[in-house]
């Protein structure tokens, strides 16, 4: 049976990630790492978050999470059946404590209930006709009270509701004919201003620290658009602007995700898992970060943004 806690901590040494590295990159809290490592998994807040916390886990250190998670369904199906067995000896105990009771009554007992129930049947079968006789009146009479409004009030409706809707048919087709109209404005001004933009900006790298990086974006767009893509493994990334965050997530092989930045955006954070595996354009153009240390695998970086 395999050690997921082992596993996982196993992995994560041969990247040579501390507790604190992975906390930073997945910001997944420290004590949770510890419990999954120590497989106290009743330490996290749900099933929910022990599943999506190892799928996590795996992907940032390299392991295939199905394999994990079949084995953690199938401790936890142990779990269960052993939980299980004390039930049919709980089962057995309520149906002999029934059984009993039921032998305890005795016939005088049933006859006496009995005889209390004939003897109320007569006003119990009164008091149900009366209200079936009663209900039936109120039904019929708000019945044919509905059917006189309704006709009364069809041949006004009729007439109104043909006018009303021609004015409203007229109104429908000169309001679409000017909406489709301005919107086919605004979406060939707002590529035409992106394309310009992008043409025109330029990153340049202004700092380095460690793994840390700083580069300064000039003539950005309006609403820059910075999209991740992955290729060659999966890879954990976030995004976060001006100091909030935006987006995070892990991309496997082939997959990609799209930010767009609020209009005024001064600067925003990348944290990136898996660099090495990572691409990044900003407004379409390709965003050459791994120039600067190629052989980092995790890294922060900070883009100011020169908005004109």
């Amino acid at each position: 049976m395999t050690d997921i806690g082992k596993t996982l901590q196993n992995a994560r040494n041969e990247k040579h990630y501390t507790l604190d590295d992975l906390q930073q990159i997945t910001k997944i809290q420290k004590r949770y790492l510890i419990a999954i490592e120590e497989n106290n998994f009743d330490a996290l807040p749900g099933d929910f978050y022990v599943r999506a916390f190892i799928r996590q886990y795996a992907d940032i250190v390299g392991i295939k999470a199905d394999k994990l998670l079949s084995e953690l369904d199938e401790q936890a199906g142990k779990k269960k059946v052993e939980e299980t067995e004390e039930e049919p000896t709980e089962a057995k105990t309520r149906t002999e404590a029934v059984r009993r009771q039921q032998q305890s009554s005795t016939p005088s007992q049933v006859s006496q209930s009995f005889d209390k129930f004939m003897h109320y049947l007569p006003t119990i079968i009164i008091v149900g006709v009366v209200v079936i006789i009663i209900g039936s009146i109120y039904f019929v009479v708000a019945g044919n009270k509905k059917e006189a409004n309704q006709a009364a009030s069809s041949t006004n409706v009729s007439i109104s509701s043909d006018v009303s809707s021609s004015k409203k048919s007229s109104k429908k087709e000169s309001s679409s004919e000017e909406v489709s109209s301005s919107s086919s404005k605004k979406e060939s001004s707002s590529s035409s201003e992106s394309s310009k933009s992008s043409k025109g900006q330029k990153i340049t790298n202004t700092a380095v620290s460690g793994s840390r990086f700083t580069y300064s974006l000039t003539s950005p767009a309006k609403k820059n658009k910075i999209k991740f893509t992955s290729k060659g493994g999966s890879a954990w990334s976030s995004i976060s602007v001006n100091g909030t965050a935006n987006w995070q997530g892990t991309l496997q092989n082939g997959a990609s995700h799209t930010v767009t930045l609020p209009e005024g955006t001064t600067s925003f954070n990348i944290s990136l898992g898996n660099s090495n595996v990572t691409n990044i354009t900003i407004n379409g153009k390709k965003f050459d970060f791994l120039k600067e240390n190629s052989t980092l695998t995790v890294r922060q970086i900070t883009v100011n943004v020169a908005n004109e």
